[in-house]
């Protein structure tokens, strides 16, 4: 990112301990959350297009270390979800709370700039620009140079194959390539929590597998994720909670091992019969 103009660091979260310090400030964010320890609190979001009434009071809420999934069918209301928790999509009604502040009016950018970052459905690639410029974009309103530089050598030791491509132009990848580019360039926002939309769509299964042990380590490492899934399995498997989202409402919450038990969610959601 040579076209920033240098400044001096301003890392609070970053002291002289291993390189891993580096990775999400997950101690400031704790401090910051609701009295149960929610980084992120939804509550009774009414969202539209025009006149479609598409989210009817949805509730949810990640807490700190968190994996929190929202499972459900095509059209149920998953990803204008998280188009409205990032500002993309406006509730007419309710409120969004990130660590403890009212975000629900923001404007898109300001709430990255607060810390929440998403891998949107589709990958949404500038695929004439190369690995390495599509990872600098996650990065666009840093100026911490030496911090871009160290979230840059992280999200190459968590998908080495992008180092090995890095001048290669993104839309020449493959679908497994462009996820793990995706989610590199959130990452390269340095999230307090990560959103990931369907990160599993039109991957091979060896992929799928993949892309859902990086989603633990980033997890492992301080993030807390909200992961919007159609691969229900794979979701329930790595989540701790559940949100099950019925056309514009949650239909069933609860934790993700009981989710998976679920006779009703196994046949809708498993394929059981």
């Amino acid at each position: 990112m040579s076209e920033h103009t240098p400044e001096q660091p301003t890392q609070p979260e970053a002291p002289a301990t291993p390189p891993a310090a580096a990775e999400p400030a997950a101690a400031p964010a704790a401090q910051a959350a609701g009295g149960n320890g929610a980084i992120l609190e939804v509550n009774d979001i009414h969202t539209y297009y025009g006149s479609i009434h598409a989210l009817k009071g949805i509730s949810l809420e990640v807490r700190q270390g968190e994996i929190v999934t929202l499972i459900g069918a095509n059209g149920a209301g998953k990803s204008t979800t998280l188009r409205s928790i990032n500002g993309l999509n406006r509730p007419r009604k309710g409120t969004i709370r990130f660590q403890g502040k009212d975000i629900t009016g923001e404007a898109p950018h300001k709430i990255v700039g607060m810390g929440i970052a998403q891998s949107p459905e589709g990958r949404k690639l500038f695929p004439y620009m190369s690995v390495l410029e599509n990872l600098e974009m996650g990065a666009f309103q840093r100026t911490d140079r030496a911090g871009i530089k160290e979230d840059l050598e992280r999200v190459y030791h968590l998908f080495p194959r992008l180092n090995e491509r890095k001048t290669q132009r993104a839309g020449t990848l493959s679908g497994g390539e462009q996820q793990m580019v995706a989610m590199g360039r959130a990452l390269m926002a340095r999230p307090k929590l990560l959103m990931l939309d369907e990160p599993s769509m039109g991957l091979a299964p060896i992929f799928v597998e993949k892309i859902f042990e990086i989603v633990v380590e980033i997890n492992q490492q301080g993030t807390p994720i909200l992961l919007v899934e159609q691969n229900a399995l794979m979701a329930l498997d790595v989540a701790k909670r559940g949100y099950v989202m019925e056309t514009g409402h949650i239909a069933l919450t609860d934790e993700a091992k009981t989710l998976a038990k679920n006779e009703q969610v196994r046949k809708a959601y498993l394929g059981e019969t």
